[in-house]
């Protein structure tokens, strides 16, 4: 009996030792599977490499495509200005050859403001507008830009006393500040 008792225990291990060898060959395979699959750090940081040179080279690709497109549209908006101003290049220099052999003061100055008026159609038509700027209004830095400063009246005191050159915006926009003396406070 002893016999059997130490042969049913040594069957006894040596069917746990199968059953732990079994149990530790599946972990050691299910392991290697879960490495398999999931890529290494060197290959993550390949992928996010090749990601980041893709994304930056589109990147680049939109960005020269924009200034292309930006510097088409400015060309061919120079293009339609400047067609708007050779019919007036050409009356002034109709009017110049007409100024000639022409003494009619009267006439030459209808001429003159015709041209000016077809050259500020032409330019309001683009967006291109006047301010309206005047004796007394209050200086604003936004739209005026300060030649000079005189002594001037308790009402006049940091106000437009005098416009030397008027002002021009294009949409919002100013385009030329307009120059102005203004009333310096006493």
């Amino acid at each position: 009996m002893k016999e059997t008792k130490e042969k049913v225990n040594k069957d006894q291990e040596i069917a746990e030792e199968q059953e732990t060898n079994v149990e530790n060959e599946a972990v050691a395979e299910s392991e290697t599977s879960e490495e398999s699959s999931e890529p290494t750090l060197e290959e993550q940081l390949g992928e996010a490499k090749d990601k980041y040179l893709r994304l930056y080279s589109e990147f680049e690709n939109f960005r020269r495509r924009t200034s292309k497109e930006k510097l088409g549209l400015i060309s061919t908006a120079n293009k339609d200005l400047m067609s708007d101003l050779i019919p007036v290049l050409d009356d002034f220099e109709r009017a110049m050859a007409a100024s000639e052999s022409s003494e009619d003061i009267k006439a030459l100055r209808e001429g003159m403001e015709l041209i000016q008026n077809k050259l500020n159609k032409s330019l309001d038509n683009r967006g291109l507008k006047k301010m309206e700027v005047k004796k007394g209004d209050a200086f604003d830095d936004e739209k005026h830009e300060a030649i000079t400063q005189i002594p001037a009246e308790k009402k006049l005191e940091g106000k437009v006393v005098d416009v030397v050159e008027p002002g021009y915006t294009l949409g919002e926009s100013v385009v030329r500040f307009a120059k102005v003396v203004v009333g310096a406070k006493q």
